[in-house]
């Protein structure tokens, strides 16, 4: 049996998805191989050369994968798939979006955001908001799965896998890459980040969001929001925490201003340690919260910051 774990990467640098991913396959078993497709990806294959765990890494480095566009990868993990049981990515942007082509293209189902492994072909994955989980078992040759990183530890990262170079060109021309603009910020991205303070309705708007900043400056934390936040206009879509959002599982999460709706829930409740503050003592998400405040929040983040 033979795992194909898609690699997750800017061509500078591997993310972390990519660890816990490979932990998930590594869980299921076989020899594990990661592909990285990319452009100019050299310094990332020696990084992912040493995950633990991984046996091969396939580097496809051609400008047809420069920006990973899902036309294009979907076509080379197809082609490559028929020498593979199951084939993983992280269930990021990236993710969902070449993921179910390879699953239409191979005529099976897809298993998408597992977050646990039960046997070879069954595996455990949230439903409705995270409310339920469910245990799916698939009979399909090749078993094509997307995985919550929040729910696998990080693979260590003291292997020597060998590295190996595809010939393998897949331009299906279909599309082509325009611009990105990417937000620049001091502060660690939300999925990494080991410490995360969202703001929700309750902060009014996007002005008071600086309250959370002083603490997060404070504390080296990542600024999320909740989607009533986001539709609100009071944070960009990038901040937004919840199913419909970024999942993250950090070390500690402060709530402010969030009431604790399903859908901001099912994105942050696997946190090790839940603070909340809301003057609304009946708000759902003390329901979750390891510590809960009921202050106004225009009294309690201020000192909290100053506190810290």
């Amino acid at each position: 049996m033979s795992i194909l774990v898609i690699a997750e990467h800017d061509n500078g640098s591997l993310k972390d998805e990519t660890l816990n991913t490979v932990t998930a396959a590594v869980q299921i078993g076989g020899n594990v191989d990661l592909l990285l497709a990319g452009e100019n990806c050299n310094a990332v294959a020696e990084q992912a050369a040493k995950i633990s765990g991984v046996n091969r890494v396939l580097v496809a480095d051609h400008s047809v994968y420069a920006h990973q566009l899902a036309e294009n990868i979907s076509l080379l993990v197809t082609e490559l798939a028929a020498d593979y049981s199951h084939v993983l990515a992280p269930a990021t942007t990236n993710g969902k979006n070449f993921m179910p082509r390879v699953a239409a293209t191979l005529d099976v189902s897809q298993i998408s955001e597992i977050t646990a492994v039960v046997s070879v072909d069954t595996f455990k994955r949230p439903i409705y908001a995270g409310n339920a989980i469910a245990t799916v078992q698939s009979m399909d040759k090749v078993k094509v799965i997307t995985v919550r990183a929040t729910g696998f530890d990080a693979a260590a990262c003291d292997g020597s896998a060998t590295i190996e170079s595809l010939d393998k060109v897949t331009d299906a021309g279909l599309s082509s890459f325009v611009k990105e603009e990417l937000a620049q910020s001091d502060r660690p991205g939300l999925t990494s980040a080991k410490v995360i303070i969202s703001g929700g309705r309750g902060m009014g708007n996007s002005s008071n969001f600086n309250l959370l900043e002083q603490v997060a400056d404070k504390l080296g934390a990542a600024v999320g929001a909740s989607r009533a936040a986001v539709d609100a206009g009071y944070a960009p879509n990038d901040m937004q925490v919840g199913q419909t959002g970024k999942i993250v599982a950090p070390d500690l999460y402060i709530a402010v201003g969030i009431s604790g709706a399903i859908q901001h829930l099912a994105g942050m409740k696997d946190s090790k340690v839940i603070v909340a503050i809301n003057k609304d003592e009946e708000a759902p998400i003390f329901q979750v919260a390891d510590f809960g405040l009921v202050d106004d929040l225009f009294d309690a983040v201020p000192e909290l910051a100053h506190s810290l």
